[in-house]
């Protein structure tokens, strides 16, 4: 896959809920976690998190926990910027978009 294909995928630039909803959810699927598994790990009710996910607006502990937790940092999320995510994370991750 080519810088150009990653960057239509991740739709890198678009800071649109819509883009970042997108985001949020290739990065759940690339955990390979349902949205009440990774509720329960922040700490939140399962509608809360699926708000956040379904809004494309993450709270800063949801954006936290997929850094520290999975190394999917606030750059990927928020602006579909992914050339410092580590290689295996970005595999994951383009693996989840191209199958959304």
């Amino acid at each position: 896959m080519d810088i150009e294909q990653k960057e239509r995928l991740a739709l890198t630039g678009d800071i649109s809920p819509e883009a970042i909803r997108t985001r949020l959810l290739a990065a759940r699927k690339s955990i390979g976690m349902q949205q009440l598994e990774v509720a329960k790990e922040l700490g939140l009710k399962k509608t809360t998190f699926h708000s956040q996910e379904s809004r494309g607006a993450p709270g800063l502990k949801t954006m936290r926990y997929y850094y520290r937790q999975h190394r999917i940092d606030f750059n990927f999320i928020l602006h579909g910027d992914f050339s410092q995510l580590p290689q295996d994370v970005q595999d994951r991750l383009f693996g989840a978009l191209q199958s959304a």
